[in-house]
């Protein structure tokens, strides 16, 4: 019986170290999605800024302006998972992803996301780590649009889409789909009775350049909520973790405490037959 006791006390120290290390992650996550939803809003200001600015490009050009988007063939942007615990977030992109555009041509972003893919039989045409910190958002926003921009260039997807999981302040994940190319040009407010902006650039060449720096703009919001969304993910999966370890170490005390009363109740039978025999022999 001491074996036994000794053998669950051990699994009691087991489980706590596990406990401690699913506490720690999930505090690690915790801070993330707070630190991304804090930039969000500087990432909101910039697109702002950059939409004012084509729609005073517009009034430069003509009316019935619209660009030529060559090859119409889709191409969607997936954002999946980097890094593991994260529960079935890279699956819940996948299957939003290929429901609605099966046979687009697919960016995916995010090693473990990848690996989800591949189980599927899914063929990505370009595919590229996702940043595991907010100072990588930027870098990996330009790398995104870089591949994106050359396979336009070669004639490929100038229809892009973007399937990006974005997470509430109540926690709650939800997978959208967002167009990224070709961009609405009537979404964008032209000023009224306002002077026409001065320029130093031809207007095509003035749109087109603040074009790719709101794509780039899209790209970074797209980025920093998947980044979000994923500790999110990987929060709820620890809260979940930690929850079941908690019931086990429940569990283990329980039986712990059981095996010590069973033992105290073999040794205060053991006494009182001892004591029993010592009389008898008297």
């Amino acid at each position: 019986m001491a074996d036994r006791l000794a053998q669950v006390s051990a699994q009691i120290e087991n489980v706590r170290q596990l406990q401690s290390v699913v506490t720690a992650m999930r505090g690690i996550a915790a801070s993330r999605v707070q630190r991304a939803r804090a930039l969000l809003a500087g990432g909101d200001a910039y697109s702002a800024v950059i939409s004012r600015a084509i729609g005073q490009a517009l009034t430069l050009l003509p009316a019935d302006y619209r660009p030529g988007h060559g090859s119409r063939r889709a191409a969607v942007v997936l954002f999946c998972a980097e890094q593991g615990f994260a529960g079935a977030y890279s699956e819940r992109v996948l299957d939003h992803g290929g429901a609605y555009l099966p046979d687009a041509t697919k960016f995916l972003i995010g090693s473990r996301g990848g690996i989800a893919a591949r189980e599927r039989g899914l063929t990505t045409a370009w595919s590229a780590p996702m940043a595991t910190h907010t100072e990588a958002i930027p870098a990996l926003a330009s790398t995104i649009a870089d591949a994106l921009y050359e396979y336009i260039a070669d004639g490929a997807p100038s229809a892009i889409d973007v399937v990006v999981p974005v997470c509430n302040s109540a926690g709650d994940i939800r997978i959208e789909r967002r167009s990224l190319l070709p961009l609405d040009l009537s979404s964008f407010k032209r000023p009224v009775a306002q002077m026409p902006p001065l320029t130093t650039l031809p207007p095509h060449e003035l749109l087109e350049r603040l074009t790719a720096e709101y794509v780039y703009a899209l790209l970074c919001e797209a980025t920093m909520h998947a980044y979000a969304a994923e500790n999110q993910a990987r929060m709820m999966a620890m809260t979940s973790a930690r929850n079941n370890i908690e019931a086990r170490l429940a569990e283990l005390e329980h039986r712990k405490l059981q095996l010590r009363q069973d033992e105290i109740t073999s040794e205060i039978v053991e006494l009182t037959a001892g004591a029993h025999a010592m009389q008898t022999i008297r």
